[in-house]
C-alpha cells in the first residue's frame, strides 16, 4: 500500500504546484485590472466618454473590462436594473478568479491524511514482520520507523505551501473584487448622475 500512497502524494504535489503557478499568473493585478482600463474608467465622466472606454476595454480584455462593458451596454436601463446586472456578472467573474483555489484547499486537507495513511500502513507492515521474525536490532528498527515517517513529512511539505498560497490567493481575490466593485460603482454613478443633471437642465 505504501507505494500507492507515495504515488498519490506525488500526484497531489504536482497538481497543487500546477495550480499555484496557474493562479499566480491569472491573478496578476495588471491582468485583472489593467492600468489602461482603470484610467479610462476614472476619466469617463459623461456619455460622450463611453465610446472611448469601450475601445480601451476591447483592447485590454480582462474581468474589469467585461464588467464595464456590461454596464456601458445597458445605460439605457434604469440605474437599479443596470447595477443588478453588473452584480450578477461580477459574481461570475469572481467565480472565475476563484477557480482552482478549491484544488489547493483540497490539497491542504488531503496531503497530511495521505501521509498519515502511508505511515500507518508502513508501521503495520513493519510490526507485522517483527511479529513473525522477532525483534531485529534496535538500529534497524529505528531506521525502518524513520523511513516510514517520510510519508507524514512529505504530506506536510505539500500541505503547508498549499495552505500559504490558498490563503494568499483568497485574500487577493477579495482585494481585486473590492477594486472592481469600486470602479464599476463610480462609473455607473457618474453616468446616471450626468443623465439626471441633463434631465433637470432640460426641464428648466
Amino acid at each position: 500500500m505504501e507505494p500507492i500512497v507515495y504515488v498519490l502524494l506525488i500526484l497531489t504535489s504536482v497538481v497543487a504546484l500546477a495550480f499555484i503557478v496557474e493562479r499566480g499568473i491569472a491573478l496578476r493585478w495588471g491582468r485583472v485590472v489593467p492600468r489602461e482600463v482603470e484610467a479610462a474608467a476614472e476619466s469617463c465622466r459623461t456619455r460622450q466618454d463611453v465610446a472611448m472606454l469601450r475601445r480601451v476595454c476591447q483592447q485590454h480584455k480582462s474581468p474589469i473590462s467585461r464588467l464595464l462593458l456590461q454596464a456601458a451596454d445597458h445605460l439605457d436601463w434604469p440605474e437599479d436594473d443596470n447595477v443588478d446586472a453588473v452584480q450578477t456578472k461580477a459574481r461570475q467573474e469572481i467565480a472565475r478568479l476563484e477557480r482552482g483555489l478549491v484544488v489547493l484547499e483540497v490539497a491542504v486537507g488531503v496531503a497530511p491524511l495521505l501521509g498519515l495513511v502511508g505511515t500507518i500502513a508502513g508501521m503495520m507492515t513493519l510490526f507485522g514482520g517483527i511479529g513473525k521474525t522477532g525483534l531485529p536490532e534496535a538500529s534497524l528498527l529505528a531506521k525502518g520507523i524513520a523511513t516510514i515517517l517520510n510519508a507524514t513529512l512529505m504530506g506536510l511539505l505539500i500541505a503547508i505551501p498549499s495552505l500559504v498560497f490558498w490563503s494568499y490567493y483568497s485574500k487577493k481575490v477579495e482585494m481585486l473584487a473590492v477594486d472592481m466593485e469600486s470602479l464599476c460603482d463610480e462609473f455607473i454613478r457618474c453616468q446616471y448622475r450626468e443623465e439626471k443633471v441633463s434631465s433637470l437642465e432640460s426641464k428648466v
